[in-house]
């Protein structure tokens, strides 16, 4: 009896076939040769099965800190998340989880969810959450006391430093509490990033290096206010990452600015004339 050959040229041993047809034609001799394959057979499949479960076992127990991915899947990603999170740890004793969820469950709001996840540990837990077709991103803590360590208005400011605070509190600000509050918050390092524009091939990298800044400077943040260092702190790569961002946004600033003086020079020169716009 020969083995089928597959499309590509090679033979593949089918074990739970094979398994099956020696053990039927095995059952009925008592011969030791016989008895002997059999068991060998059984013990050889159990052990496979049992091989399964512990790699399956080992993959969920990896990915602790990012609690949930559903839209990045990069090795890499994964690694410095739970590197960062396994010492931050460590080190510290509260835990800082990653969500990356494509979309939320039906009829329940981020914060709800992030309570039904929270609830599942006992230990000082913080979540941060991404949802892609939600459009949105909290952080939660299940005990209010964690916030203390971190600033989480300002890690979730949609401005990144303190000129662009200024420019947003004076064209949305309601009143002077309203102000203060916008200008209180001026160092986001996850909306920054995520508002800016990206070809359609570059968006889960947009993702991954906007919630990675984020998680980054969670870490860092209670770090520092524990009194302890980060070895995969990385020192200011984060600020570093912004500061691109700062720069087109200062950029197109200055423009605008540009712009409008000459239209107010142009005006004040051809008064008489009818004013064109340009």
């Amino acid at each position: 009896m020969q083995n089928k050959e597959c499309s590509d040229g090679k033979n593949y041993f089918l074990g739970p076939i094979i398994y099956g047809c020696v053990h039927t034609l095995c059952s009925g001799y008592t011969k030791p040769p016989f008895r002997w394959l059999g068991l060998l057979l059984k013990f050889l499949t159990r052990g496979l099965y049992a091989l399964i479960l512990i790699t399956l076992f080992q993959t969920e127990l990896s990915a602790e800190y990012l609690y949930k991915d559903e839209i990045i899947h990069n090795p890499k990603f994964t690694h410095e998340i739970e590197a960062l999170g396994d010492e931050l740890h460590k080190k510290t004793g509260i835990g800082l989880r990653l969500m990356m969820l494509r979309e939320l469950p039906d009829g329940m709001n981020i914060v709800h969810y992030e309570k039904e996840i929270l609830s599942q540990f006992k230990e000082p837990t913080i979540v941060m959450t991404f949802s892609e077709m939600n459009s949105e991103v909290d952080i939660l803590a299940n005990d209010s006391s964690l916030y203390k360590y971190f600033d989480k208005e300002g890690v979730l400011s949609p401005v990144a430093s303190k000129v662009q605070a200024f420019l947003m509190a004076v064209m949305y600000a309601k009143d002077w509490e309203d102000f203060k509050d916008i200008m209180s918050h001026s160092n986001g390092t996850i909306l920054p990033l995520l508002g800016s524009k990206t070809k359609k091939h570059e968006i889960l990298g947009k993702y991954s290096a906007a919630m990675f800044n984020g998680y980054l400077d969670v870490a860092q943040q209670i770090a520092q206010a524990k009194g302890v260092e980060l070895e995969h702190g990385y020192g200011d790569t984060n600020q570093e990452t912004l500061f691109y961002v700062k720069l087109l946004f200062y950029g197109f600033v200055l423009y605008a600015i540009i712009m409008y003086i000459r239209r107010m020079i142009y005006k004040r020169r051809h008064k008489d004339e009818t004013f064109r716009k340009w």
